[in-house]
C-alpha cells in the first residue's frame, strides 16, 4: 500500500513539474498555458464554485473542473512537446 502511495505521489510530482515546465516553454499556444495557469489557480484557490465544507459534493467541483482545464490544455499541446517535458520533468525531479 505505502509502495502505491509513493508511486502516486511521484506521478504526481512529475505531472505539476510537467505543466510548469509547459507554462514557461515558447512553443506551448497561449490559451493552453493560460488553462492550466487557471487549473492550478482554481485548485489552490479558497474560493469554489461549491463551497468545501460540504461534505463530498465539496470537493466534487475540484475533482472535475481542474483535471477538465489539465485536459483541455493538453490537447491543445503537441505531444511531442508534453512527451518532452515529463521527461525533463522526470530528468529534474530523480537528480
Amino acid at each position: 500500500m505505502w509502495e502505491n502511495l509513493r508511486s502516486l505521489q511521484k506521478q504526481f510530482q512529475r505531472e505539476i513539474a510537467t505543466y510548469q515546465l509547459l507554462r514557461k516553454d515558447g512553443r506551448v499556444p497561449k490559451r493552453a498555458k493560460w488553462l492550466l495557469g487557471l487549473a492550478i489557480a482554481y485548485a489552490l484557490s479558497p474560493v469554489d464554485l461549491i463551497p468545501d465544507f460540504i461534505p463530498l459534493i465539496g470537493y466534487l467541483d475540484d475533482v472535475i473542473i481542474v483535471p477538465l482545464l489539465v485536459m483541455l490544455a493538453l490537447k491543445m499541446i503537441p505531444k511531442e512537446l508534453v512527451d518532452d517535458c515529463r521527461r525533463r520533468a522526470e530528468a529534474n525531479l530523480t537528480r
